[in-house]
């Protein structure tokens, strides 16, 4: 139920995991709360400002996805607010990644006289937060790749035809992913050719939602007219010229930018999988057989040793197209847990 209710934070609270909570009494759920933006009242704090009365918490059970937090940020912490409300027993999911906060409120709790126990479903808690899990140890975004192409690996029509292969229920499956994100990254050669709006749409609960939109060129000549530049978004859009990747996502994950998506042509591609900084992959492939490109450009494995593995690989067919996606080896991550939120 905990774990129910935090999905419905996810997408809303970066750069802050999403978090449910559940308060229990002799078998009977008395009051549940989920993290709903940053800055907002925490999972714990939500879940006991829902109590029929302050005085149901006594003695009550708090069953929590995440470790409850022990410092002050944007809210004060959790572990004093359920120390105070005489909550008895707390069960966690898992412990709060961040190094320098991990297990202290648990310890601040049993100095408390909580009884603690933690590990119930700790996969699935880790999977829910996996880009936060990333960010908050290494500072880095987490890195997704998406692409629609054809069986052969094209990503584009042919000019005048228009560019999209997939179909529009894949189309709509994507933009689910630009929901869950931070942001999302093209490069120039695809801002030129597409003029792509990178935006969400026709998601509910994200209406008001807008990534930030990073566009990667060589040579800084856009076309000054391009929707990033000129939409009601154009606060959103960050330029970065002749830098390389793994340079633009240290910069990103200074903005508390937790989670990236890559939807840019095979030259960006590329460049992300040549330097194992792809966490995460999202295809989407259509029955079509067009020939002469390749998805991925780069330099790609010398031998197949070296190839990237998807662990965890699932496969989901989307009208006619087929979503292929899982988790890539090598790249520099903290995660524990498999699967995909979405």
């Amino acid at each position: 139920m905990a774990l129910d209710a935090a999905v419905r934070g996810v997408g809303h609270t970066s750069p802050n995991p999403a978090v449910g909570a559940v308060i229990v009494r002799d078998g009977q759920v008395l009051a549940t709360g989920f993290h709903r933006f940053a800055g907002g009242p925490h999972a714990e704090i939500e879940a006991l400002h829902a109590l029929p009365s302050a005085e149901d918490a006594r003695g009550a059970t708090l069953y929590v996805t995440l470790e409850p937090c022990s410092t002050h940020g944007r809210t004060p912490p959790c572990v004093e607010a359920i120390v105070r409300a005489g909550i008895a027993r707390v069960v966690m999911g898992t412990i709060d990644p961040n190094p320098q906060h991990a297990g202290r409120g648990a310890a601040l709790l049993r100095e408390a006289g909580v009884e603690v126990a933690n590990g119930p479903l700790a996969e699935e808690c880790a999977a829910l937060n996996r880009p936060f899990n990333h960010w908050i140890v290494t500072r880095q975004p987490w890195v997704i790749a998406k692409a629609g192409m054809s069986l052969d690996g094209r990503l584009t029509r042919p000019p005048g035809e228009g560019q999209w292969l997939t179909s529009e229920a894949a189309r709509a499956h994507a933009m689910q992913l630009r929901a869950h994100v931070d942001a999302i990254l093209i490069g120039g050669g695809t801002l030129r050719s597409d003029n792509p709006r990178l935006t969400i749409r026709g998601v509910a609960g994200f209406e008001q939602k807008q990534p930030w939109r990073i566009i990667m060129s060589r040579s800084g000549a856009l076309p000054e007219n391009a929707y990033v530049f000129t939409d009601a978004h154009r606060d959103r859009t960050l330029v970065f010229k002749d830098r390389a990747l793994p340079e633009v996502l240290a910069e990103l994950g200074e903005r508390e930018i937790t989670s990236v998506l890559i939807e840019g042509g095979g030259v960006v591609l590329g460049e992300a999988f040549d330097a194992r900084h792809v966490h995460e992959v999202h295809f989407y492939v259509a029955p079509l057989i067009c020939g002469g490109r390749d998805v991925i450009g780069g330099r790609g494995a010398g031998a197949t040793a070296e190839s990237i593995a998807l662990t965890g690989a699932r496969y989901e067919r989307i009208g006619e197209d087929l979503h292929v996606t899982g988790l890539c080896t090598g790249a520099p991550a903290y995660s524990a847990g498999g699967g995909s939120v979405l």
